[in-house]
């Protein structure tokens, strides 16, 4: 019996003394604190009844206040809000250029992905038109029949051939083929014998010509009292 009063009177004295403190903190012109939570060993929590304003502890002052504890000690996180206007917004750094450029996006030295562009094709400028002229016609060489002349040599004659180009190019070469008769003093012709010359060349497109030789024969062929004469012309030419 003597041990339970003895206990009664202790949590009598604890519940005075809580009392005490709660009714201190209410005094004085600022206000006062209290303690919130039940104390170590105490069995019940105290309610205030006035007005409680909550200070920090020392411990949480160098953590930077009330409710950073929870957050931890480390620097500041950097949070959506934007700052108040009149200071300068934190930007988060650039990333640091990697060696490959994103998909898609151009390089200096070429296209998307390095790849070179080649330049747009400028369209090919129209022909123009050129007169052609039409091919000259080929050379048309004609030739007219021997004029002979004779010699203080009874076995030689001259021969004059005209010629003429009536075509559009140039007479480039050519042979001239004379056929000389031998003839007898009755009129009698006695044979044929040819010779060949070189036509004269260029003969030009439209030229008249009109070259001279001197066809002669064997002297043995042509005795006393017997004579020549040209009368056959054959031309060659290209």
């Amino acid at each position: 019996m003597l041990r339970r009063g003895v206990l009664a009177a202790a949590s009598a004295a604890v519940v005075c003394l809580g009392g005490v403190l709660a009714a201190c903190a209410g005094a004085g012109p600022g206000g006062g604190y209290t303690a919130v939570g039940a104390g170590p060993g105490g069995p019940t929590a105290v309610t205030p009844s006035g007005p409680v304003l909550l200070v920090p502890l020392d411990g949480d002052k160098e953590r930077g206040g009330p409710g950073d504890a929870s957050r931890g000690t480390g620097p500041a996180r950097h949070t959506g809000t934007p700052p108040p206007s009149g200071e300068p917004r934190s930007t988060p750094p650039a990333p640091a250029p990697s060696g490959k450029g994103t998909p898609g996006t151009a390089r200096p030295g070429g296209g998307p992905d390095g790849r070179t562009t080649p330049p747009a094709a400028s369209p090919a400028p129209a022909p123009v038109p050129s007169r052609t002229t039409p091919p000259a016609p080929p050379a048309d060489l004609s030739w007219g029949g021997p004029a002979t002349e004779d010699t203080d040599r009874r076995w030689c004659q001259k021969v004059t051939v005209a010629f003429h180009n009536s075509g559009g190019t140039a007479v480039r070469s050519g042979s001239v083929t004379f056929g000389t008769h031998i003839i007898g003093a009755l009129g009698v012709d006695w044979g044929t014998v040819e010779s060949t010359v070189e036509l004269p060349v260029p003969v030009a497109p439209g030229a008249h010509r009109s070259p001279t030789w001197t066809v002669c024969v064997d002297a043995w062929r042509v005795p006393l009292g017997m004579h020549i004469e040209t009368r056959d012309v054959s031309v060659r030419w290209t």
